[in-house]
């Protein structure tokens, strides 16, 4: 699925939009260039499935773990940003699998260092048309839930 034309409100509204359809052991994968609205997607995302903390980017910390509702239980919604890692080594799988708990949903930025390690990601594709405007793609198991508009 491709949407092109994007603004700031109009992808926080996909995100939203796509959010609905997440379920526990969902991995999402934000690629995209650094501003293409990555974050902003996650931030938007988090919102719409009842999140009323600050969501921020990662990138210092590798990862922030969230809790929301979705079909009356409650669920962890992680966000890593794996920009600052070279590779992820043995020792670090260990940590990474934490956050990759099939009761959680998560998303990674940046997730080319783990991408090994992810089972059947959804893959959210972020990239600039304008200064203002986005193209997104997505595919995978969550596209295959989406409902066409």
């Amino acid at each position: 699925m491709v949407w092109e034309y994007l603004n700031q409100e109009d992808l926080e509204n996909l995100a939203a939009r796509i959010s609905r359809t997440l379920k526990p052991g969902d991995v999402i994968v934000l690629s995209g260039e650094v501003g293409t609205g990555k974050t902003t997607f996650v931030r938007a995302a988090a919102r719409s499935l009842g999140i009323a903390e600050r969501v921020t980017s990662p990138t210092y910390q590798l990862a922030r773990s969230y809790e929301c509702i979705v079909d009356g239980s409650r669920v962890a919604v992680n966000h890593l940003d794996l920009y600052r890692l070279q590779g992820i080594e043995a020792g670090d799988v260990l940590e990474l699998d934490d956050y990759l708990d099939p009761s959680a949903v998560t998303f990674v930025e940046w997730a080319e260092p783990a991408l090994g390690l992810l089972e059947n990601p959804t893959v959210i594709s972020l990239s600039h048309q304008t200064p203002e405007t986005r193209r997104v793609s997505l595919e995978g198991p969550v596209a295959e839930r989406l409902e066409p508009c």
